[in-house]
């Protein structure tokens, strides 16, 4: 009996992992599945109704400007040009996207934020940038590195990270990410910022801050939201 308990356990275990497993996206099941806004005749996959295969054309997978600098001029410094199924409707199901980010000198912010659908790996090609990334409680460790034009630095999926200008002139770089549709969650905006407002008592609390001060934050964010 004990071997057979053992082998209804294992088998449990299996089926328990293999559940996991097939929880992820799947892998596509053909070439490419175009995007399209037009329900008519298409196939749902990956949140993205797909154009008839025969009908894809090279626009479909194309994207230009990329090589364009971004104006600067905002907050923060810096301003994020993102390449993803919105923009290539051929990334749809293929797990991939590309941002540009153009920061201003002197302190130009990418701003703690995270991809909660993908790993980024960035490349810097102009400039000076610090980076870091803050692991998982309870450790929350900060990781950081100095980066210079062509070094690359990686931030693991769903991790706070930022990028901060610490050059006197403009800094380019680009991203990859792991999903075609990576979103973003920008910490301060998010806690902040959020419509409706988070109740100014639980901010208080969590930050261990002046309820004025929360208050102030929240107006300021909420402000720049709407």
């Amino acid at each position: 009996m004990k071997g057979v308990e053992l082998f209804l356990v294992a088998s449990a275990f299996l089926a328990f992992a293999w559940s996991l497993a097939s929880a992820s996206d799947p892998d596509p099941l053909q070439d490419f599945c175009v995007a399209i806004n037009d329900t008519k005749d298409g196939v749902f996959v990956n949140g993205k109704f797909c154009k008839d295969p025969k009908l894809a054309k090279a626009e479909d997978f194309f994207y230009s400007g990329l090589n364009i600098p971004r104006n600067t001029s905002n907050p923060v410094g810096s301003t994020v040009t993102q390449v993803n199924v919105a923009q290539i409707l051929g990334l749809n199901t293929l797990g991939i996207s590309l941002a540009r980010i153009d920061y201003a000198p002197y302190g130009g912010l990418n701003p703690p934020h995270t991809h909660p659908r993908a790993s980024e790996i960035l490349v810097v090609l102009e400039g000076t940038l610090y980076v870091g990334f803050v692991t998982s409680n309870p450790e929350n460790r900060l990781i950081t590195k100095v980066l210079y034009p062509g070094d690359v630095f990686v931030f693991p999926v769903g991790l706070i990270h930022f990028q901060l200008n610490i050059g006197k002139t403009n800094a380019v770089a680009f991203a990859g990410l792991s999903s075609q549709n990576p979103g973003v969650i920008t910490i301060a905006k998010a806690v902040f910022g959020s419509n409706p407002p988070i109740n100014p008592d639980v901010l208080t609390k969590a930050f261990q801050l002046d309820k004025n001060i929360v208050t102030s934050l929240q107006s300021r964010f909420w402000w720049d939201n709407n």
